[in-house]
């Protein structure tokens, strides 16, 4: 019997840099020096000839991209199928995400569908819109035996088209507010203080501690759609109607939304930041005294020097009707093409690895800090430790607990355009231009994009 073989191919573009699979984009490849390119009439240098990629009945080939995260989990996943079906060989090639879904627009737009791998991952807020787009390429895997159910019913939603489930949920993409204690303290306040709150209370005390202490609470880069996207599904609202129209002008919660945002920024207990690296600094390095986001932004939380002076709790909500302290933002989850040469073994695999194994969210977690929102994990021991940096919080069960009670949305589409039409309706607003003409004009832009 042949043991299980997990190879990981190094495609020539550089890896995406992902944080939980929720964001970022892919580095270029960088240019040859000068003088380092051959003279196109230069013979070309010898090159060994590329290992051949394994096939047959019991192959599959799997896509996903980063080195630091989901390839080292779909490897100890086949090292753990491996015991199930000693004979299966798993293919990892390690494939920037915008690869694989420039691979995804091109067999569709071709009909030529061999090219693609038997299981590939996708980003969340991608995932309906694919499936929409493109339905002959996926495999709806609802009645594959898999229990979907044992999966955050706010997760699996991305990967649910009319009900049908086409994804197996992979990292947790569960919000979560990570303050300093010890600056909330300074101020009278604790940790559970700032949980089960509303954005209003978030606000008042936040304005306390920036008076008492000088630092203001949180940052998000300039616009703050990513901020308002996920204050909006922790009341369960999507940006899209039933019929896919855009539900964007005189929206309420919406604006709620933005009125609420414009009062973090007014205040100065939300700071503007031009852009990513700036996001990340101002908690590390101090400048605020946390951040709200996906639960993978702990792994940059924890560059901060206050090592135990650290603890998450769940996000303020909206004060209107259906506002819960529990959202997303980012995550991926593994879908099957309807190509796959082999796809009954691509569900075997999922369904007993990442649909099935509490041993394999037990064995990633402390290497590549993958929270999962597979319910039998959450309790796990390994999930119930402490953990040192957020003050012997187990931190890794509350935020099991919170993907738990995430709201389900529909993203649809044209998420991602409703997102930046948004965000340069906030800049506008916040540059004093008046909230209900913006909105008609994102609703507009968006409209015409969905034709």
């Amino acid at each position: 019997m042949k043991k299980l073989l997990a190879l990981i191919l190094v495609l020539a573009l550089a890896a995406s840099a992902f944080a939980c699979g929720g964001g970022g984009t892919t580095p270029s490849t960088p240019s040859a020096p000068a003088g380092d390119t051959p003279a196109a009439d230069a013979p070309a240098a010898d090159t060994p000839d590329a290992p051949a990629a394994p096939t047959g009945d019991n192959v599959i080939t799997v896509w996903c991209w980063d080195p630091n995260f989901n390839l080292p989990a779909m490897a100890e996943a086949a090292r753990i199928y491996s015991a199930i079906n000693p004979d299966a060989v798993v293919n990892i090639v390690e494939t920037p995400w915008d690869q694989v879904q420039d691979a995804l627009t091109a067999a569709a737009t071709t009909g030529v569908l061999d090219q693609l791998p038997d299981i590939f991952l996708m980003q969340d807020m991608a995932f309906q819109r694919n499936v929409l787009t493109f339905p002959e390429l996926f495999v709806d895997m609802t009645d594959s035996g898999i229990d979907f159910s044992q999966f955050a019913s706010g997760k699996r939603g991305f990967s649910t088209v009319d009900g049908r489930n086409f994804g197996v949920p992979f990292d947790n993409g569960a919000t979560v507010a990570a303050l300093r204690v010890d600056v909330l303290a300074e101020a009278g306040y604790t940790i559970e203080d700032f949980t089960d709150v509303t954005w209003h209370d978030f606000i008042s005390m936040g304005m306390d501690i920036l008076n008492q202490t000088g630092m203001p609470m949180i940052s998000t880069t300039a616009g703050g759609g990513d901020f308002i996207m996920f204050m909006l599904q922790s009341a369960g609202v999507d940006m899209f109607n039933a019929d896919g129209s855009p539900n964007i002008a005189g929206n309420p919660i919406l604006i709620d939304a933005i009125e609420t945002y414009l009062e973090l920024v007014n205040t100065g207990v939300l700071i503007e930041v031009n852009d990513w690296t700036e996001y990340v600094n101002s908690f590390v390095n101090n400048i605020v005294a946390g951040t709200i986001s996906g639960c993978w932004i702990l792994g940059s939380v924890q560059e901060n020097e206050h090592a135990g002076e650290w603890r998450v709790t769940n996000i303020p909500r909206l004060s209107v009707a259906g506002g819960t302290n529990y959202s997303s933002w980012g995550g991926s989850s593994w879908a099957v093409p309807s190509s796959s040469a082999n796809p009954d073994l691509a569900i075997d695999f999922l369904k007993h690895t990442f649909a099935g194994s509490v041993e394999l969210y037990e064995n990633i977690l402390p290497s590549t800090g993958a929270i999962g929102t597979f319910s039998p994990a959450a309790a796990s021991t390994v999930y119930a430790e402490p953990h040192p940096f957020f003050g012997g919080q187990a931190v890794f069960a509350d935020i099991v607990r919170f993907a738990g009670n995430i709201p389900q949305i529909n993203v649809g589409i044209h998420f991602y355009t409703a997102n930046d039409n948004i965000s340069i309706a906030v800049t506008n607003i916040l540059g004093g231009a008046d909230i209900t003409s913006e909105l008609q004009a994102a609703h507009d832009a968006t409209a015409f994009a969905v034709g």
